[in-house]
């Protein structure tokens, strides 16, 4: 990726560590455009964007935030090498780390074993597509020079954040609760970008949810209502929804489901965290079982915790103009009319979705990336925002259809109590009424608009996302 650096610098020079300095002022020069002594965020860009294509937005700011000691707009000279000097030191310990038998070189092997220490599972084959975008001399194995010019302007700063863009954690919302919650690095943790990635994950997911709610209301209409003798489809679901109260009844339950986002996050992640420690010993790594498990008893802790509103965003999306003024007018009336059990209607199919979607979800995650770096990755393991925006929606909507039946049960024990006529069933006796009236299509009405919904959600969640991150000063997860 950098095999520039070599060309760029005299090779005699290139391979003396203790001639950094001159290496340094080298590129330094290179990147002063006007000749002032100074590097702005523009020559940077143009710099690094004339030396490889690899680099991103998120590169150059954040070599340019951490690099601008007295915050003054530039990079002077001693503020540039101190950067370089930092971030190799940093870099000289990632790549020890990987040297598992310490003969100063890194072959595939210990690539697989490294990684999987982490809990990313690649073939052989598919570490030999990381040497070879490392690997300038086509020995098939890296050395400390090597490392270190490919990663000299990659701010990554140890190894666990080099594979850090494959983990299934992406910051997408997509309307549903279920997923499993974010992992941060300690680097993140000490610095407190943890919670800036929170706030700006869960203003994505207020936009993003909000964008599509009306999706997420007929979905609901069609979930409750919808019945053989009864077909609702999406045009005359959403004429119905309008001619009985106007357009704004579109978005009726979007209020409880954008709120119940901050402390349904705050739960997940520190649930995640104490589930974490309680399946791996002190300094070990978690492996991706152990991610699996404590991200779905985390996400269980968590809809225990929100459920509540769970219930109160169906009642307020089925019920009728005027029979709710509010959220709290409707937890008044389920706590009057049917006592503190009503809160957790549902709660028991709603609990065992989180297994099917979560497992289901990561394994066709893992199944799409494992197929990308087979087939398509040549000289960078890097995805991509595209490719794993389209493995996560992909994957995402793989786990809703298996969970689906236990997501349309829960809303049908839900909205129960408000359908006149309609016996109080458990979730046993749904699924044989459901089953016995409509067939096994029966269990996916209302799936359609929850697919449609998919990949707009996808999309303005991540550029949501991504500008948030940008107003907070967030550098990459």
């Amino acid at each position: 990726m950098l095999r520039w650096l070599r060309g760029f610098v005299p090779p005699e020079t290139a391979c003396q560590e203790d001639d950094d300095s001159f290496r340094y002022e080298s590129l330094f020069r290179d990147l002063d455009r006007h000749e002032d002594g100074v590097v702005n965020i523009v020559e940077l860009q143009e710099g690094l964007k004339n030396w490889s294509s690899s680099f991103d937005l998120y590169s150059e700011t954040k070599i340019f935030t951490t690099g601008d000691i007295n915050k003054d707009g530039k990079l002077d000279f001693e503020e540039f090498m101190k950067y370089l000097k930092d971030h190799e030191k940093k870099m000289k310990l990632a790549f020890k780390s990987l040297d598992k038998n310490n003969d100063g070189k890194i072959d595939a092997s210990e690539i697989v074993q490294s990684l999987q220490i982490l809990g990313l599972t690649i073939s052989e084959q598919q570490a030999e597509l990381i040497l070879q975008s490392i690997d300038a001399d086509g020995t098939m194995t890296v050395d400390w020079n090597e490392w270190r010019d490919y990663f000299l302007f990659n701010p990554v700063t140890d190894i666990e954040e080099i594979i850090r863009f494959w983990k299934h954690s992406t910051g997408i919302d997509i309307g549903d609760s279920l997923t499993i919650p974010d992992e941060f690095t300690e680097d993140e943790k000490k610095s407190g970008q943890w919670w800036r990635q929170l706030l700006a994950g869960g203003v994505a997911g207020a936009v993003s949810r909000t964008s599509t709610a009306p999706l997420d209301r007929l979905k609901v209409m069609m979930q409750v209502h919808g019945s053989k003798s009864h077909k609702m489809n999406i045009y005359d679901g959403f004429r119905q929804m309008v001619k009985e109260g106007g357009i704004r009844s579109l978005w009726r339950g979007n209020g409880t489901n954008v709120i119940k986002i901050a402390p349904e996050t705050a739960v997940k992640f520190w649930a995640y965290e104490q589930y974490k420690k309680l399946l791996t010993e002190e300094g070990q790594k978690i492996g991706t079982f152990e991610r699996f498990i404590s991200g779905s008893m985390a996400g269980a802790t968590a809809q225990t915790f929100i459920y509540p509103m769970e219930v109160m965003k169906t009642r307020l999306a089925v019920g009728k103009t005027g029979q709710y003024s509010g959220i709290f007018d409707c937890a008044k009336k389920i706590l009057k009319h049917e006592g503190v059990g009503a809160f957790y209607k549902g709660y028991i199919p709603n609990l065992l979705g989180i297994i099917p979607y979560a497992g289901i979800d990561l394994a066709v995650y893992e199944l799409l990336k494992s197929h990308w770096l087979d087939n398509f990755a040549k000289d960078s393991v890097n995805p991509g925002v595209m490719v794993l925006l389209g493995c996560g929606a992909l994957s995402s909507t793989c786990g809703q259809l298996a969970s689906y039946p236990l997501a349309l049960v829960r809303t049908r024990m839900q909205a129960q109590a408000m359908l006149e006529g309609s016996p109080q069933l458990n979730m046993v006796g749904l699924f044989r009424r459901i089953i016995s009236k409509e067939g096994i299509p029966g269990l996916y009405r209302g799936i359609t608009p929850n697919f449609m919904k998919v990949l707009p959600a996808v999309g303005i969640s991540y550029v949501v996302y991504e500008n948030m991150k940008q107003t907070l000063g967030i550098t990459q997860k």
